[in-house]
């Protein structure tokens, strides 16, 4: 990098799509939040292969393999700079080797420490706070962690390369942590970013960085509230099923329907707002993700973080 792009003691947070989106929602939360900018392209050959073609209007689309790229927020002062990792996907094989070339480039970047951050499913109910657990890949950086709102994750395993990177670290010599924010099993497949924001919330402190969480207190009191109304409706239902036969739960599913005028139109207006103002971002992606449409627009979303504000 040249002299202008070195980073400042820099702190790298690595985050992948999973289990009630908690970490890829914290992530691109940091994002909007801290209006960062991009960085680069992490592309590893070999490790993504393709198992059927898209097809648009009868013609077949050009392949595309996830993309894992780089976002980056200069401190200022003698604050240290925070990056962001945001990787579409895991690849299915060659986990570790991903994660060794990861480590060794984030220590070309002076990377000092990374961070992961996870979901911890248990059975907690939706309305309950949300505990967090932590591991890091020493003592010393694990007596950091050592805060009330902080349970220290005694054994167990953290799977996907959540888990598999802070190995990588721990082989590679590099202070690493995982932040897991607890979320109740039974919804593992829906947003819960309640357990996101316990996660930014101690992170934010650790890193002595300025976040306004506001908008996500008002995301996950809003989905806390639907959670907990759709919970007691099943319930009442395994009460009401006298034949003791099992119910299968569905949960809501997105809108397959191509998006009508006034959703595209809202769209648009929200790309419009947050170009001039990144902070908008994240409300952006809330409303992509309400309609079920983010991954159609993750590269124009990310896009904007190309941009110099």
């Amino acid at each position: 990098m040249s002299e202008a792009t070195k980073s400042k003691r820099p702190w790298l947070v690595a985050v992948w799509p999973g289990m009630g989106h908690v970490a890829i929602s914290a992530g691109y939360y940091l994002m909007a939040k801290l209006g960062m900018q991009y960085l680069g392209e992490f592309t590893p050959n070999g490790l993504f292969d393709v198992d059927y073609a898209i097809i648009k209007s009868g013609i077949v689309q050009k392949t595309q393999r996830p993309r894992s790229r780089f976002f980056i927020w200069k401190a200022p002062d003698d604050k240290r700079d925070i990056i962001v990792f945001i990787g579409e996907a895991q690849p299915p094989l060659g986990k570790f080797e991903f994660c060794e070339k990861l480590i060794d480039f984030a220590r070309d970047q002076g990377v000092e420490r990374v961070f992961t951050f996870a979901a911890m499913a248990t059975d907690m109910h939706p309305e309950h706070e949300s505990r967090l657990f932590g591991a890091a890949t020493d003592q010393k950086t694990l007596k950091e962690l050592d805060r009330p709102e902080v349970r220290y994750l005694e054994e167990g395993h953290v799977s996907g390369l959540n888990g598999v990177l802070l190995a990588a670290a721990v082989d590679k010599g590099m202070e690493g942590v995982c932040l897991l924010g607890e979320m109740p099993h039974l919804f593992a497949q829906l947003p819960f970013p309640k357990a996101s924001l316990a996660v930014l919330e101690v992170f934010a402190e650790m890193a002595e960085i300025p976040l306004d969480f506001t908008e996500l207190k008002e995301q996950a009191q809003a989905i806390e509230q639907q959670l907990g109304e759709l919970l007691a409706k099943f319930k009442e239902k395994m009460k009401s099923n006298e034949s003791g036969a099992t119910e299968s739960f569905e949960h809501p599913n997105d809108n397959e329907e191509e998006l009508a005028e006034a959703d595209q139109a809202r769209i648009e207006t929200l790309f419009a707002q947050a170009a001039d103002d990144r902070s908008k971002a994240y409300e952006l992606k809330n409303e992509l993700d309400r309609l079920g449409v983010f991954e159609e627009f993750e590269d124009r979303f990310l896009d904007l973080f190309q941009r110099p504000e």
